[in-house]
This record gives C-alpha cells, sequence and structure tokens, in this order.
C-alpha cells in the first residue's frame, strides 16, 4: 500500500541491515537463522519497491483525496490534543484495518505474504506483498479524513505505526514488564499474532497499542507448553518472492472456478479466507 513507502530507500536498507545483524547474531549463538527466508524478504521488498515506481498512486490514495473533498470540517492541528486524537483515532482504524487483513479474503491476499515466514525475525517485519495498492485496506482510514484529518498526516500516522512494528518481529525481546505489556503492543504479544497454531489464530491485531484488543475482545497471551509456530495454516513451501506474493491470489481464482453461484463467488472473494466453495 502506498503507506508503506516509508520502508523503502534508507530505512529499509537499514532494517535489512538490522535484520543481517540479528541473523548473525543468532548463529552465534548457535540458534539457527533461515538466510533463504531472510532473502524471501528482501526480495519481496525490491520487488514492491520496483513496483511502486512503475505504479504511482493507488486506489487508496485517490480514495482518500476523494473523502476528503467531502469532509465535515477541517482541523488545523494547532492544538496538542488534535495530535493525541490523530494518534487514537488512527490506531481504532488500524485495528480494525488489520482484523480485516485477517478475516475477510480480499485483504488477505496481499497480508498473507506478511504471514508467510516460518521462522520469527526482523526481516519478515519488511516482507509486505505487492499487491497492498490493489487490495486498498488502508481505507479504513477514510474516516479520520472525513471528519477533517488532512490525507498526508493520515498516511503519516500510519506510516509511523509501521515503522514502530519493525521491533516486534523477533524472539530476542522477552517479555516485558506488566504495565508495557498491558498497554503497547509488543515483541510478546506480535509473536502470538504470528502464530499458526489454531489457538493462537486471529488475535492481538494493535499496531502501537494493544488496548483495543483488549476491548474487543481478541487479546491472546502465549500460553506455557504451547510456543508459537509461525507460517500460515496452509505453507507456501517456496522461498520464491513470486511465489510468496502470488500464491493467495492462485487460490482464490481457484476456488472462483470451483464456485457454481454468484453467491458463493462473493464469499469466496469477501468472506473469510478459510472459506471453500463445495461443488454443489
Amino acid at each position: 500500500m502506498e503507506t508503506l513507502r516509508p520502508l523503502a530507500g534508507l530505512p529499509l536498507l537499514l532494517f535489512v541491515g538490522i535484520a543481517a545483524l540479528e541473523g548473525l547474531w543468532l548463529m552465534r549463538r548457535q540458534r539457527g537463522y533461515d538466510w533463504k527466508g531472510y532473502g524471501a524478504s528482501l526480495g519481496d521488498a525490491l520487488g514492491r519497491a520496483a513496483l511502486g515506481v512503475v505504479v504511482q498512486g493507488g486506489l487508496v490514495g485517490v480514495l482518500l483525496f476523494a473523502i476528503w473533498e467531502f469532509r465535515l470540517t477541517t482541523i488545523a492541528m494547532d492544538r496538542w490534543w488534535h495530535w493525541g486524537l490523530l494518534f487514537i483515532g488512527q490506531e481504532f482504524c488500524y485495528y480494525w484495518m488489520h482484523r480485516a487483513d485477517h478475516r475477510v479474503r480480499w485483504f488477505w491476499l496481499n497480508h498473507s505474504v506478511h504471514h508467510s515466514s516460518e521462522q520469527y525475525n526482523l526481516s519478515a517485519a519488511y516482507r509486505l506483498g505487492w499487491t497492498g495498492k490493489l487490495t486498498g485496506a488502508a481505507i479504513f482510514f477514510g474516516p479520520l479524513v472525513w471528519i477533517g484529518f488532512p490525507v498526508p498526516l493520515v498516511v503519516a500516522a500510519l506510516a509511523l505505526n509501521l515503522l514502530y512494528q519493525f521491533w516486534l518481529h523477533t524472539e530476542l525481546i522477552p517479555r516485558l514488564p506488566r504495565p508495557i505489556e498491558f498497554i503497547f503492543n509488543t515483541p510478546a504479544h506480535h509473536r502470538v499474532h504470528h502464530a499458526s497454531n489454531p489457538e493462537y489464530l486471529d488475535c492481538n491485531y494493535g499496531g502501537v497499542l494493544i488496548l483495543f484488543d483488549r476491548l474487543f475482545g481478541t487479546l491472546r497471551v502465549e500460553r506455557a507448553g504451547e510456543p508459537p509456530r509461525y507460517g500460515l495454516v496452509d505453507p507456501v513451501g517456496s522461498y520464491n518472492p513470486l511465489r510468496i506474493v502470488a500464491h493467495a491470489w492462485v487460490g482464490m481464482f481457484r476456488d472462483l472456478r470451483r464456485a457454481r453461484s454468484w453467491r458463493k463467488r462473493l464469499w469466496v472473494v469477501f468472506g473469510p479466507p478459510g472459506y471453500r466453495p463445495s461443488r454443489r
């Protein structure tokens, strides 16, 4: 998605370098590191950057600026609490966007790429897929624009949210003190979010904060004796970035061919990712 542009260029090079240092540290500690997975994440990031040069803008950018034309008011952002409202508002919208990424197949098509890594490390943070501009999940931030927050600031707030989440993608940071774990999204919370164990699916959707997960009942913590198993429920089984990016789309079109009614076809696209149509 266009909001991921801050992860391109110099910040991306920095993150790639930090992820490599994490890998070297893990190898030195004899814990093993999936360098092929590291390469797949790098290939995904480079492909996304190249595609961004060719395909400027995106569906979300057009829609957000269209919403801006019909805004209720214009928030001047000249009071400290304007910025506080923007932060809380984008956290609220991010929660529902991220929840839809997991519960609506159309949005999962791109987001599944982020969950495809079978080892949890910093390189997974920038494995984000190439079709975010098409699936357009960031339209969930439209209400912020409609009530008067300027589009560039809404996009910047989301970008900072995503930048914050880079450090969450590691097993090197243990559970943090309880007050921090209560308020913020942390590596411990996000490890559970990335797990494919049945008891850990579809939880911990927060960005910077974990409070909306507490409020809406989607918070889960790691259980004793149930370590997270990373990757997709149905693994891609490849380190090829093209296959990683395309696998969910291929699966959707296969299911569309199987569907025998328009209702089932719509459910294939906009229903939960696990839905498979019968041939009847």
